[in-house]
């Protein structure tokens, strides 16, 4: 199986894992972004206030944030590779199904979309657990910063090369054009991805210098080994309250809510922002919301890649980690300017440099990787997941809620820059050294009536 390789040069086959992360993740978020690029126009066409759209808005993070500790247990129970192809296939034929709303009236639409966009957030509960997982099981610790941050950068790709072909669609077809374009092209992906991805140990293309390196370095390459076997296994959830009880997690979890209330500004509102705001016909959006997009890829790529040389260079991990989080929101923190600027291509250089330290700091699931027990790593990641997207449901609609009351954006600007500054606080006072989480096994009860 592993001979068509020298001995002593290892494969690079975990690369190219990390590359179909990196496709799938594309997709996986721009599936979340097609409602926003065609946001203005659903809006008018069902009548639609900004209050009620943020709830439209927030019906994926809803079941998303639900969908998270369950998604984490589906992971550590049956695999990352059977999971994340099953959260593939139905995310992308609910998206799919939102292209159809166009033969029901109105009111029915609504309950339809709001009940779609609810059921692909579901889908893609399992998604990032499973990022994390890969990740976990393919890489040394020394690589994981890179290669998190490169799945991670995807969300910025997806903006970058869908935004622009989203909007082409929505304008020169119709909006129902865009859900079934992605739908297909992702129901395609989750075939794509049986085909193409194992675990280490099982990949017919790995070599043992490679293996030996990966398992050398601190990868979990055993991670998903006998997963049949195992699933008499005693029930994870009693882990749950240790996960919850470490003050570094906590701060892990409370800092990527507010980063991650950074990336539903720009998955949701931005766009329609840029409309309505900025005076921009949705054509022009689509192409001016890939600007940000592609500084922040460009600043996720560079996060994770300097956390990593900083790891090689001999800086503990803990300062390898936050270095780059705390700097990249702190540059997040000056989208707030815009609200003083008249100029519409200033406005575009300053959220391309925000969103560019959002890609920088967006270094959570490194952390995760880094800090998750080897016991519940799914459940693990599922549990930071269900913090930060909690802001999946309260951006959209504190968002909706700023600009119903005031007319206007600027307070939505302060408040999720607000957001970039409580991240920092968070990674400065609560996390504490980075660390892998050890568990305690629970022990036996005492049966009282043999106590004296």
């Amino acid at each position: 199986m592993k001979k068509n390789h020298p001995a002593g040069r290892k494969s690079s086959v975990r690369w190219f894992i990390v590359f179909m992360l990196f496709f799938v993740t594309a997709v996986n978020y721009a599936d979340r972004a097609t409602l926003s690029i065609v946001g203005d126009t659903v809006q008018h066409e069902l009548g639609l206030s900004p209050v009620a759209m943020g709830y439209v808005f927030s019906a994926f993070g809803w079941a998303y944030v639900v969908g998270q500790i369950p998604g984490g247990w589906l992971l550590d129970r049956f695999g990352s590779k059977m999971v994340i192809a099953a959260s593939i296939f139905f995310w992308s034929l609910f998206t799919l199904l939102q292209g159809t709303l166009g033969f029901f009236a109105a009111g029915t639409a609504i309950v339809l979309l709001f009940a779609l966009r609810f059921l692909v957030g579901l889908s893609e509960a399992p998604s990032f657990p499973g990022n994390g997982r890969v990740v976990a099981a393919w890489f040394p610790s020394s690589e994981r910063g890179t290669a998190s941050a490169i799945f991670n950068s995807a969300q910025y790709f997806a903006l970058v090369i869908f935004s622009p072909v989203m909007g082409w669609l929505a304008h020169s077809f119709s909006w129902h054009t865009v859900f079934v374009i992605m739908g297909v092209l992702g129901i395609m992906m989750s075939f794509v991805w049986l085909k193409t991805v194992y675990e280490p140990k099982k990949h017919p293309r790995i070599n043992e210098a490679e293996l030996a390196y990966i398992a050398d370095g601190g990868g979990l390459v055993s991670m998903d080994e006998g997963k049949k076997e195992k699933k008499d296994r005693k029930p994870q959830w009693p882990y749950i309250k240790q996960l919850l009880s470490s003050r570094m997690l906590i701060g892990v979890y409370i800092a990527q809510y507010c980063i991650t209330t950074l990336t539903y500004f720009f998955l949701t509102w931005f766009p329609v922002y840029l409309v309505q705001a900025r005076g921009m016909s949705i054509l022009e959006a689509g192409i001016v919301a890939s600007l940000p997009a592609i500084c922040g890829f460009l600043g996720g790529v560079l996060g994770g890649l300097f956390s990593d040389f900083l790891l090689k260079k001999g800086f503990s991990l803990t300062a390898a980690r936050k270095t780059p989080i705390i700097l990249g929101m702190l540059m997040s923190c000056s989208m707030i300017i815009c609200n003083y600027a008249d100029s519409a291509w200033l406005v575009v250089f300053i959220m391309s440099l925000a969103f560019f330290g959002k890609g920088f700091g967006a270094l959570g699931w490194a952390v995760v990787s880094d800090t998750s027990p080897k016991e519940c790593a799914g459940l693990s990641g599922g549990i930071f997941n269900t913090f930060g997207n909690i802001a999946s449901i309260t951006t959209p609609i504190i968002i909706g809620y700023i600009v119903n009351s005031t007319g206007s954006f600027n307070g939505a600007l302060v408040f999720v820059g607000a957001n970039a500054i409580a991240a920092v606080l968070s990674y400065v006072f609560l996390v504490g050294p980075i660390k892998r989480v050890v568990l305690k096994e629970e022990e036996p009860k005492t049966d009282a009536s043999l106590t004296i």
